[in-house]
């Protein structure tokens, strides 16, 4: 690329260079990324770019992509060794907050919004995938605690949008960590410890009605 220092040695190299200027124009704000920006920023033509993103929105997605690995990353390290799973949502959730409130990009992901105020299908999307994968390096059995699939979906959307209300709609007052974790406590916590209650609750009525059937066949066994 004729705009760097030296041509890249490998795609690797080149696409991360074009990501790079895909995150620099994120971080000015303003209109939208287009492909003759970032172009124009490299100091390259138009097909070069082509040669790697099919397009604007490529781009957008390629650096959302990028930047959340590398948050990902760290919130597997931040959270390596917490099993309790309300703990485990609510110190993720309070972190990705504290993370992405830094990041452009990322909290681009999050309020993106169509003409008529609804999320853009894949910025959308985008969201509730980097969710999956947060919960996906929690060092939670989630099975061993009743979250089958439908459960994780519903816990995940709920991180999801608690994230997207503090960063979108924040407090009037700035929250610090402790405030912060507590105000995510008291929205996410009841909502984990509700499942497995309820998974509780359903055991125990199961055992309830398969002890009393057993009793009914005992007594019409006697009459018998």
């Amino acid at each position: 690329m004729t705009g760097s220092r030296h041509t890249p040695t490998s795609d690797e190299e080149a696409v991360n260079r074009i990501l790079d200027a895909v995150d620099s124009l994120v971080a000015e704000g303003g209109s939208p990324i287009r492909v003759s920006d970032v172009a124009r920023v490299l100091g390259v033509s138009r097909q070069t770019i082509y040669r790697y993103f099919p397009g604007s929105e490529a781009l957008v997605v390629g650096s959302q992509m990028r930047s959340a690995n590398g948050f990902l990353d760290r919130l597997a390290d931040h959270l390596r060794g917490w099993t309790n799973p309300a703990a485990a949502v609510v110190e993720g959730v309070a972190f990705a907050a504290e993370e992405f409130a830094d990041d452009p990009l990322m909290t681009r992901v999050l309020e993106a919004r169509l003409p008529g105020g609804t999320s853009a299908s894949f910025t959308a999307g985008a969201a509730f995938g980097l969710g999956r994968e947060m919960f996906r390096r929690y060092d939670v059995d989630w099975a061993a605690h009743g979250f089958d699939d439908a459960a994780m979906d519903d816990l995940i959307e709920l991180a999801v949008r608690t994230v997207q209300s503090i960063l979108l709609d924040p407090p009037e007052r700035p929250l610090n960590p402790v405030a912060l974790r507590n105000l995510v406590g008291r929205w996410l916590g009841p909502a984990v410890l509700y499942h497995q209650l309820t998974r509780d609750i359903d055991a125990l009525t199961a055992l309830t009605h398969a002890s009393q059937m057993a009793s009914r066949a005992r007594g019409s066994a006697k009459l018998a």
